[in-house]
């Protein structure tokens, strides 16, 4: 019986949906600074979020191939990067932008620039910045 038990609390972990580790509301707060050259765009063009549009649109960021939102010039770094295998999910969205330029010459094991000169001050801001854009990624 106990290890019935055990196995039904391992499954019902496992199916438990991930979340974000982050803070969603203290996100949306560290976000205004992101919002001056990014904003969140929904499939219909409703804004959801931001108002820049310097940077790429975060709409669904998270699952994506970096470099390959549709209409933005990308700088060589990240599409080489994106070519590479590298998809946005909170590890990699996490590291990437508290350095961007550091963040690819790592992923990239050379020279490589990032177009992206803003940097999130620490990796719980960057967290908290993930768990509130998480929530303008449509389920897939």
């Amino acid at each position: 019986m106990k290890f019935t038990l055990a196995i039904l609390a391992v499954l019902a972990t496992a199916a438990t949906p991930a979340f974000a580790a982050g803070d969603p509301a203290k996100g949306e707060a560290v976000f205004k600074n992101c919002q001056t050259c990014h904003a969140v765009i929904d499939g219909d063009g409703k804004v959801l979020a931001g108002k820049g549009k310097i940077g790429p649109n975060l709409f669904g960021v998270f699952g994506r191939q970096a470099g390959t939102y549709e209409g933005f010039k990308y700088g060589e770094s990240i599409v080489a990067a994106g070519a590479a295998g590298l998809v946005w999910d909170e590890a990699t969205f996490v590291e990437y932008v508290q350095d961007p330029t550091a963040f690819l010459k790592a992923k990239l094991g050379g020279p490589a620039k990032s177009k992206m000169a803003f940097k999130v001050k620490d990796a719980a801001s960057a967290a908290d910045v993930y768990a509130y854009l998480s929530q303008f990624s449509p389920a897939k």
